[in-house]
């Protein structure tokens, strides 16, 4: 794990905890499962950019879909 990596990592989990959080509080399922997904991503994808790329897409996310 290289130090980019982390700190995407850090970067798309604390988004995520948000996302997370707001999800369940206004109990919106898009933004709870893109927080879901997003803290748990940075465990599975090796690659920096690949990272940095379907993270912020999936950051992207609850702003385009409204369910």
């Amino acid at each position: 794990m290289t130090t980019a990596q982390l700190l995407w990592g850090v970067l798309f989990g604390s988004i995520g905890f948000g996302y997370f959080l707001y999800g369940k509080k206004q109990r919106a399922i898009a933004p709870f499962l893109c927080g879901l997904v997003l803290m748990v991503i940075p465990y599975f994808i090796p690659n920096t950019v690949l990272l940095a790329l379907t993270g912020a897409a999936i950051t992207a996310v609850p702003y385009f879909v409204r369910f």
